[in-house]
């Protein structure tokens, strides 16, 4: 699974989200910094030769849709998260996440729970 842009992964979120859709209909949902309708077209055929993107054609029209579930793409993008900013420790994550106060210690007790009542 190659690395993507910070603007392909935008990309593939609105896709993730739509299921399906013409370039207009992504070009509809980005609300900031909305590129050249081109610009995106290149971008979303960049996600396609990545393997993230495949499309059904329409005569000239192309509807893309997922093909890679972003469950996969989050297992890979925070384990290599992990790796990288917390030395492969999900200790050293979560601390840095309660250190922050994005995570409560009620939160914390819930995940706990979870990890307990897990077969």
């Amino acid at each position: 699974m190659q690395k993507l842009t910070n603007k392909e992964e935008e990309i593939m979120q609105i896709l993730w989200k739509l299921k399906k859709a013409f370039v207009k209909e992504v070009m509809a949902e980005i609300t900031e910094d909305q590129p050249h309708y081109n610009t995106l077209s290149t971008i979303v055929r960049n996600l396609e030769e990545k393997g993230y993107v495949a499309h059904n054609a329409y005569g000239n029209t192309h509807q893309y849709y997922p093909i890679v579930p972003i469950e996969d793409y989050r297992k890979r993008f925070m384990s290599t998260a992990i790796d990288t900013y917390f030395n492969s420790s999900y200790k050293n994550m979560v601390s840095f996440f309660a250190k922050e106060e994005k995570i409560s210690a009620a939160e914390l007790r819930e995940i706990l729970a979870m990890i307990e009542n897990q077969d």
